[in-house]
């Protein structure tokens, strides 16, 4: 009977703690990059991390046109979308990169008020970095992303 309990007991405690030690799958070391196909208002985003020992050590996230110029850069775009949402590129960009390095989990990363859809769009792209770096699956991803005009 003590026996019976013991091993029900260990069925439950190895159940229940199951999900916890599934979800922190390991990352593998590499280089995962994420592109998108088409521009978007001129630009198309270039998304890339780099895993050394299980752990992002580096995100390179940026917003290209077709010359390979970044939209931080971009002072024009920059004064109008700062007029309208309060920041721009130049800071909702590096910001986004830099909270994913320290969080480390895509569910994890800040949306940022006046830049929410491109908050949105990085955190299913870094997800599928994520997901590439569980699998060590190196191959470029491309998405066959929308244009909206």
């Amino acid at each position: 009977m003590k026996k019976a309990f013991l091993l029900g007991l260990g069925v439950i405690v190895l159940f229940a703690f199951a999900p916890v030690a599934f979800a922190q799958t390991v990352l593998k070391d590499g280089t995962y990059r994420l592109e998108e196909k088409n521009y978007d208002h001129g630009y198309r985003v270039v998304f890339e991390i780099i895993v050394k020992k299980g752990k992002i050590t580096k995100v390179n996230y940026d917003n290209v046109n077709d010359k390979g110029g970044s939209k931080t850069k971009d002072n024009a775009y920059q004064a109008s979308m700062k007029k309208v949402n309060g920041l721009g590129p130049k800071e909702f960009i590096p910001r986004l990169a830099k909270n994913f390095q320290k969080v480390q989990d895509p569910a994890k990363i800040d949306i940022i008020t006046g830049a929410s859809h491109s908050s949105e769009s990085f955190k299913a792209y870094a997800e599928k970095l994520v997901e590439a770096a569980q699998n060590g699956d190196t191959t470029p991803i491309i998405i066959e992303n929308e244009v909206s005009g």
